[in-house]
C-alpha cells in the first residue's frame, strides 16, 4: 500500500473517531445546559405539578436548570408532537400521560406523532384516581341525585374536561353511557379552567385527578361524590368508588409518565431514569404527591413503562370505539 493511501484511510479513520467522539462525550457531560420540560397542559394541573417537582430536584441533583414550558392543546397532542420532532440530545423531555401516550393514538385521525415510535420511555412516574366533581350550587349530594338530576333536567346534561381525548372526557362518556342519559362534551385546554367554569357554575360536572380538585374542594367550591378508581383512596377514605355509588362497571385510573424524543442517547435515559426513581423515592416528595395530593407513586425501568403503554393502548382503543367519542 502506498504511504499515500495509508495516510489517506488513516485521515478517514480520524475522521470516524472525531465524529463518534463529540457524541460519546456529550453524553458523558450531559447535562452541559439547560433542559426543557415540555407539559402539555395548562399550570396548574396534575401533569404540571408533577414536572415541576421532579425539575426542581433534576436541577438540585445535576446543577443545570430543568425548566418546565407548557404548550397546551388537543388533549397534549400539541405538547408531543412539538417533542417528537426535537433533537434527541437529552435537553428536551416530555410529561406524558395516559392521553397523550395511549387514549389520544385511537382518539385522533390525524396525530402529529406515534406515542410508540417517536419517544424513548424514561419512566413512569404514578398512578392518578380520576373524581367526580359537582358544583356544590347543584344541590346533589351523592352521584344517584346526580344522575336523578340529569334525568330530570335536559339543562343540566353537559360535563367539563381537560381537553378532548384525556381520561377526564372518557370518564364522561363513560358515565353517560351507563346511566344512560346523553351528555354534551366541553372541552378546556386544562383542568385549571375547567375546574374554574363548574365552580361558577358555568359546568354542572366534571370528571378530573384528585390532585388537582384539593384546593378547591377546601375552600368550599367543588364538592366531590366518588372515585373512578376500583377501590376507595388513602387521601378521601369517606368517597365511595362510582361502583358502590351505584354505577356497575365505572373503573378508570390515569398515569403519568416522562419521556425523551426517540434517538435520546440510552446513557442519557438511563441516568435520568436513575434519578428520577431517587427522587420518587424522597420523603419530601413522597409526602407532596402521595400524600397530600393523593397520588400512587410509581417510578419504573424505560422497559416498564414501554410494557405499560403496550398494554393501555389497546385497552383504550376498545373504550374510545365503545364510547363512539372522536376528535379533529
Amino acid at each position: 500500500m502506498s504511504i499515500q493511501r495509508r495516510a489517506a484511510l488513516g485521515g478517514m479513520a480520524g475522521l470516524g473517531l472525531a465524529a463518534a467522539f463529540p457524541l460519546a462525550r456529550a453524553q458523558d457531560v450531559w447535562p452541559s445546559k439547560p433542559v426543557s420540560y415540555i407539559v402539555p397542559f395548562t399550570p396548574g394541573g396534575s401533569t404540571d405539578v408533577i414536572g415541576r417537582t421532579l425539575c426542581q430536584k433534576l436541577q438540585e441533583a445535576f446543577g443545570q436548570p430543568f425548566v418546565v414550558d407548557n404548550k397546551p392543546g388537543a388533549a397534549g397532542a400539541v405538547g408531543a408532537g412539538y417533542v417528537a420532532k426535537a433533537r434527541p440530545d437529552g435537553y428536551t423531555l416530555f410529561g406524558g400521560t395516559i392521553s397523550t401516550h395511549a387514549i389520544n393514538a385511537s382518539l385522533y385521525k390525524n396525530l402529529p406523532y406515534d406515542p410508540v415510535k417517536d419517544f424513548e420511555p424514561v419512566s413512569l412516574v404514578a398512578m392518578l384516581p380520576n373524581v367526580l366533581i359537582v358544583d356544590p350550587r347543584l344541590g346533589v349530594n351523592s352521584v344517584a341525585e346526580l344522575v336523578a338530576l340529569l334525568k330530570k333536567d335536559p339543562n343540566k346534561r353537559s360535563f367539563a374536561s381537560s381537553g378532548a381525548g384525556t381520561s377526564t372526557h372518557l370518564a364522561g362518556e363513560m358515565f353517560a353511557d351507563l346511566i344512560g342519559v346523553p351528555l354534551t362534551h366541553i372541552p378546556y385546554k386544562g383542568t385549571p379552567p375547567a375546574m374554574i367554569d363548574v365552580s361558577s357554575g358555568q359546568v354542572p360536572f366534571m370528571f378530573d385527578q384528585m390532585t388537582a380538585a384539593v384546593s378547591l374542594v377546601q375552600a368550599g367550591k367543588l364538592k366531590l361524590l366518588a372515585v373512578t378508581t376500583g377501590k376507595r383512596i388513602a387521601l378521601a377514605p369517606q368517597l365511595p368508588t362510582m361502583i358502590e355509588a351505584g354505577v356497575p362497571k365505572f373503573e378508570m385510573s390515569s398515569w403519568q409518565a416522562v419521556y425523551a424524543p426517540k434517538g435520546t442517547p440510552r446513557p442519557i435515559v438511563q441516568k435520568l431514569n436513575a434519578e428520577i426513581r431517587k427522587i420518587l423515592a424522597m420523603p419530601d416528595v413522597k409526602d407532596k404527591l402521595g400524600t397530600q395530593l393523593g397520588m400512587e407513586i410509581i417510578g419504573s425501568t424505560p422497559e416498564e413503562l414501554a410494557a405499560h403503554m403496550a398494554r393501555e393502548i389497546p385497552r383504550w382503543a376498545e373504550l374510545v370505539k365503545k364510547s363512539g367519542a372522536t376528535a379533529n
